[in-house]
């Protein structure tokens, strides 16, 4: 007959309790990579458990100029929009360089109606 193994849990319901009241208050990278280094875990491991937790919230990415992510299609789906352009042509000007695509569009939106 085999012997059945008991499973040790990573993390005891003390630590979990203390990680989930410190995440919900601070819920910032900081306070994962402190839990990860005080409980000699991987910071994964820490964003895995918070997840389980359904408390984990993933960070909002950011450009480099600190302005939130549009991607090159909105402002393509944005521009057909104020020119009546067809979908071909809206999915044709999304292959178009970013930073023109924004500059139409911030023309468009700055200009008067004819």
């Amino acid at each position: 007959m085999t012997a059945k193994t008991v499973k040790v849990p990573n993390y005891s319901a003390e630590q979990t309790a203390e990680l989930v009241a410190a995440y919900v208050a601070n819920p910032t990278k900081e306070t994962v990579e402190t839990f990860a280094e005080a409980f000699g875990k991987t910071t994964r491991s820490i964003v895995a458990k918070l997840s389980r937790e359904k408390v984990y919230q993933k960070p909002e990415y950011t450009t480099k100029t600190g302005e939130a992510v549009v991607k090159k299609d909105s402002v393509a789906d944005a521009i057909g929009s104020i020119l009546n352009l067809s979908e071909a042509d809206t999915d044709s000007l999304a292959k178009a360089n970013k930073k023109a695509l924004k500059a139409i569009f911030d023309a468009l939106a700055n200009s008067k109606p004819v």
